[in-house]
């Protein structure tokens, strides 16, 4: 394979995860029957918005490198927000749930 078909092929890759992300958003907003964003839709974009991005710099595309480069830091920043909101929800429940209801002699 020389090197245009590889990069076509890498393209064509990243496109494929990134389209990915709609279909698991879609399946997921069905199952529970009103839209939700799963946290895999977050991963799916940084995996093919980063493959894109390879692609739009070996294209040297100045517009899709920066498409591609400022959804990568949106796609990372929600995911740290998720992170920072299941560490708020951990630390909200009681540490010591063992001896709840019942009484020490």
């Amino acid at each position: 394979m020389d090197s245009a078909a590889l990069w076509i092929t890498i393209g064509l890759l990243g496109q494929a995860l990134f389209s990915a992300r709609f279909i698991v958003q879609w399946l997921a907003s069905e199952r529970a029957r009103r839209s939700i964003v799963p946290h895999l839709f977050w991963y799916l974009s940084i995996g093919g918005g980063l493959i894109l991005l390879m692609y739009a710099i070996y294209r040297r595309d100045p517009v899709f490198i920066i498409g591609q480069g400022s959804g990568l830091f949106i796609y990372v920043r929600n995911l740290m927000l998720i992170q920072k909101e299941k560490r708020q929800a951990r630390q909200a429940v009681p540490a010591d749930t063992t001896d709840q209801g019942v009484e020490k002699a």
